[in-house]
């Protein structure tokens, strides 16, 4: 225990250089080698550890020479199915070692594979395989069910193959797989391959619409799990538990790419449970977590087992870890250290939280500001578009001023970490694109983020854009109110977002809310008073028994905003601030048809 705790914090400057330095150490190389792809790197560390553990489960387990050998069926698998240089295959797949093996050797031939999201069913999976077209498509044989009511939709429906159960229709992979010789390919059954080649589609969440495919090419996936191990300092002693769903970046690329680099071992778990949490970590001897969006504060408002601080975790690394969470998560469970990091899956901005900092997502150091250049700019919230000067340029936010986070877009083809590689919708590529910002024909991708910088160079996450509401003519951060309502004494998630209210300007706020036990609503309303102005302060309250979040721990709030806060709609209580009487009301039929004709005044 003594010697995790040893080398796990940074105390010093020094510290937090090598961790810089160790990340673009580990990825200087991967554009000196140019057909040194993931499957490359994974054969290297094959012939290095050879039955050393590699990726891990209840399920089943892959040293690193069996990872490295079932790889190579399913590449000869797909030789044998004609897929050329380009094709697509679609995977859904739940959380397992073989989900790794199968997308790494699928790619190692040429074959691009899209990591279909498992919790989508009919039209929003239909839609995510017609935009890829594979021309095959995986499947676990417990998703069948969740496919067939999607194949109606499919425009082109691909040759479908089952994975662990029979059916009447479709072929079995598993079976296939194990008839392919598991030896290293020669060079002359693979294709030519460089770092450039696409290799996966990963969707967004579709939390602001329907999902979007973005591209990633061999290239992005070197960068990300070289220079997460650099950050990480992944070791061959280090155990890493996954339970962040496999069709994500974070979970299917970056968590086991890092941990494979360095030499270590994945523990994955099918699906995050705050219960079994803790027992997993420290049954399994895990020294690192990945975290991501509110995951930290489910374990933070579960009951912990009796040992859940005899672990030997050295490192919590994520994003989205809420600074009232922060502290408290860290002391309860004894975590020496958390990275923090701020990256989207499509690329052009990146920022870590090397130092540690509570609550902000990043800094870059001055003598990488060349490298890595984000900036923020002022934001219209009205128009939902930068703001513009006289000369048509975006203006710099001024230390602590809120704006949209935006990167660079820089031709360099050394500057792998800068990349924007966008979407298969090349439309959709260029929406994401803001030009002519600070000089004429410069070209930053937008992020999406509202972000504040300090004197420092810290910066911290504010709000995504559509969620920051007008109110009142003030801009409302949806973060800044839950971070206030989950201070009170019981909240244990708080989903803020804007609805319209007839003959009203802007949205007004209104909070879905999950407490432990029943809300003393009058004390609950004077905290808010003492903590928000009354601009941000909810209009509107929904209680909830429980929050509804997308497979990547993000609050879903599209049904929560069309919805509104009619009481008819839902089972669950709605209430009014009552500004005259200074308390929540209960919403009724009555009362709500008052605010629709405009008689009551908010």
């Amino acid at each position: 225990m003594s010697e995790v705790q040893t080398t796990a914090p940074l105390n010093s400057g020094g510290s937090v250089a090598k961790c810089w330095l160790r990340g673009l150490e580990l990825t200087a190389n991967i554009v000196r080698n140019r057909d040194r792809i993931m499957s490359t790197v994974i054969e290297e560390r094959a012939a290095h550890f050879g039955d050393a553990p590699a990726l891990l489960s209840d399920r089943e387990c892959l040293t690193y020479r069996a990872l490295a050998q079932r790889s190579n069926q399913y590449a000869r698998w797909a030789l044998g199915q004609g897929i050329a240089k380009g094709d697509v295959v679609g995977l859904l797949m739940t959380n397992r070692p073989e989900y790794f093996a199968v997308w790494l050797g699928i790619t190692s031939v040429g074959g691009v594979v899209a990591l279909l999201n498992t919790n989508l069913i009919g039209p929003s999976l239909a839609h995510c395989v017609n935009i890829v077209a594979p021309k095959h498509l995986i499947v676990a044989g417990e998703l069948v069910d969740s496919l067939s009511t999607a194949l109606p939709g499919v425009a082109a429906p691909p040759a479908i193959w089952t994975h662990g159960a029979d059916h009447s229709r479709f072929q079995r992979i598993d079976h296939d797989i194990q008839q392919q010789p598991c030896e290293k390919l020669n060079s002359s059954e693979r294709p030519l391959l460089t770092i450039e080649d696409r290799a996966l589609y990963i969707f967004t969440s579709g939390t602001t619409g329907l999902p979007k495919a973005a591209n990633i090419s061999h290239a992005r996936v070197l960068q990300w799990s070289h220079w997460f191990a650099g950050m990480m300092d992944a070791q061959p002693a280090d155990r890493m538990y996954n339970c962040l769903p496999m069709y994500h970046s974070i979970g299917g690329v970056l968590v086991p790419g890092a941990t494979l680099v360095g030499g270590g071992s994945v523990v994955i778990c099918e699906k995050f449970s705050a219960s079994q949490f803790w027992s997993d970590v420290i049954g399994w001897d895990c020294t690192m977590f990945q975290y991501i969006g509110e995951f930290c504060r489910y374990l933070l408002h579960v009951a912990p087992p009796s040992k859940a601080r005899d672990h030997r975790i050295r490192l919590a690394c994520g994003n989205g870890l809420a600074p009232d969470v922060w502290d408290a998560f860290k002391d309860r469970f004894r975590i020496p250290r958390i990275l923090e990091f701020y990256a989207s899956t499509e690329g052009g901005v990146s920022l870590f939280n090397v130092e540690g900092k509570c609550g902000a997502i990043g800094r870059i150091p001055p003598y990488l500001a060349h490298r890595f250049s984000p900036a923020l700019v002022r934001f219209d919230v009205d128009k939902g578009e930068p703001v513009r000067n006289d000369q048509g340029f975006c203006i710099r936010c001024a230390p602590d001023e809120p704006g949209e986070a935006i990167g660079k877009i820089v031709h360099d083809p050394s500057n792998v970490g800068s990349r924007f590689e966008g979407y298969l919708d090349e439309q959709a590529s260029e929406r994401k694109i803001l030009r002519d910002v600070f000089e004429r024909g410069d070209a930053w991708v937008r992020t999406g983020d509202l972000m504040r910088k300090d004197e420092k160079g810290f910066f911290y996450f504010v709000d995504r854009i559509g969620d920051t509401f007008r109110w009142k003519g003030e801009n409302v951060a949806t973060s800044e109110v839950s971070e206030a309502i989950c201070a009170f004494p019981g909240v244990m998630h708080a989903n803020v977002y804007g609805v319209t209210i007839p003959s009203t300007q802007g949205r007004a706020g209104m909070a879905a809310i999950v407490a432990d036990h029943e809300m003393d609503l009058s004390a609950f309303r004077k905290h808010l008073v003492s903590r928000l102005p009354s601009y941000a302060r909810p209009v509107f309250l929904r209680i909830q028994k429980d929050i509804e979040v997308t497979g990547t721990f993000k609050y879903s709030k599209t049904d929560l905003v069309r919805q509104g806060y009619d009481p008819l709609i839902t089972s669950d209580p709605i209430y009014l601030d009552n500004s005259k009487l200074e308390a929540f009301v209960q919403l009724d039929k009555t009362l709500y048809d008052r605010i629709q004709k405009g008689r009551i005044r908010l």
